[in-house]
């Protein structure tokens, strides 16, 4: 009886962690860019953000605040932020005509409505979010 118990709670647990794990990659948190999740966000009209970023960038740790602060309003709670790092996916920059880290681009649906680069005021990145609604 123990022992059935105890492969009852294990199983419990097992589901409960991948059920979390399937939960990262929600509206409005950031998640690192792959093409099938962009391309199912933009079928879905929904509104998706790219950030290019590294570990090393000032502008980027700036930028990182204000997109996690913008993301909990209600009014984005559909956005999606994919992430880029500068550094290992340079392929996906020279698709996506990416010169430098801190540009993002902004999309509504399929369609690219915005881009901005090295920009850190809260108002104009705001501004820029905006747009994807």
């Amino acid at each position: 009886m123990k022992s059935r118990r105890h492969v009852l709670a294990l199983v419990g647990l097992a589901l409960a962690g991948s059920s979390l794990l399937g939960a990262s990659a929600r509206a409005g948190e950031t998640q690192p860019f792959s093409d099938a999740a962009f391309e199912a966000a933009q079928r879905s009209g929904k509104p998706v953000l790219i950030a290019v970023s590294a570990p090393w960038c000032p502008i980027c740790r700036t930028q990182k605040p204000i997109l996690a602060r913008l993301s909990a309003e209600p009014r984005f709670k559909d956005l999606q932020i994919f992430d880029i790092d500068f550094d290992s996916q340079k392929d996906l920059l020279r698709r996506l005509n990416v010169r430098m880290q801190s540009t993002l681009i902004a999309y509504k649906g399929a369609t690219e409505v915005g881009r901005s680069v090295g920009e850190t005021q809260p108002e104009w990145i705001e501004g820029l979010v905006e747009k994807t609604l």
